[in-house]
């Protein structure tokens, strides 16, 4: 499994977090995800390719800054 980061500028709170966990966790159930808050990034350990990963995390509201 990978470890991929993003820079997620939208995310404001402990819901935004969930929403992007939640949103990951759907297509992917094994992944293991971080959200920092503070810091605006998601980390995700993963056998899915970066591009999938954000896909996810836009398609639940968030983009994803390259």
């Amino acid at each position: 499994m990978a470890t991929m980061t993003f820079k997620v500028p939208g995310i404001a709170c402990d819901g935004c977090a969930k929403t992007i966990t939640e949103g990951i966790l759907t297509h992917e159930p094994d992944a293991k995800v971080e959200v920092d808050v503070k810091g605006k990034t998601v980390s995700v350990e993963t056998d899915a390719s970066t591009e999938s990963i954000k896909q996810m995390i836009t398609a639940v509201g968030y983009p994803v800054e390259s």
